[in-house]
């Protein structure tokens, strides 16, 4: 198991503050350093963890809507609409029309969208390599399990 980093020079001393108690400000740091570093590795691609977010979705098999994107991503549906719009300039995503309703898009990858998301997807893998370092496996598996029962 790798050490665990040291701290940003000059915020050791806050690493006693109450706050580092506190899950949900944990939770936001890591998720916010984690993002920062996958933000990182996917500029080479002209795409942030939100384009990634989305893409991956419309590359499984579950065909979903703007909506349930913006519900499952817990993101402003205009938000959505903004990413759908650079994926769909980009040749990674298609709207199309929802047969179980018509007045719904679902979103669809296309070729060149499978292909984007299989190199994000290899980055994104790369960066959390590095921020999760300081686990080890089991710790990881134990990490995304108690994750997965806060989010959901």
């Amino acid at each position: 198991m790798t050490p665990s980093p040291d701290p940003p020079a000059g915020l050791e001393r806050l690493l006693g503050t109450d706050l580092t108690a506190e899950p949900v400000f944990l939770m936001a740091r890591a998720a916010s350093t984690g993002s920062s570093a996958a933000n990182k590795q996917l500029a080479e691609l002209d795409l942030k963890v939100r384009h990634y977010s989305v893409l991956a979705l419309a590359c499984g098999e579950e065909r979903l809507t703007q909506r349930e994107l913006s519900q499952f991503l817990v993101l402003d549906p205009s938000q959505i609409v903004a990413i759908l719009d650079e994926l769909e300039r980009r040749g990674a995503v298609e709207r199309r029309t929802d047969p179980r309703d018509r007045r719904s898009k679902v979103i669809a990858p296309t070729p060149a969208g499978r292909n984007l998301y299989a190199q994000a997807k290899a980055l994104v893998g790369v960066s959390t390599s590095e921020s999760l370092s300081p686990l080890s496996d089991e710790e990881r598996q134990e990490l995304s399990r108690l994750l997965r029962k806060v989010a959901f």
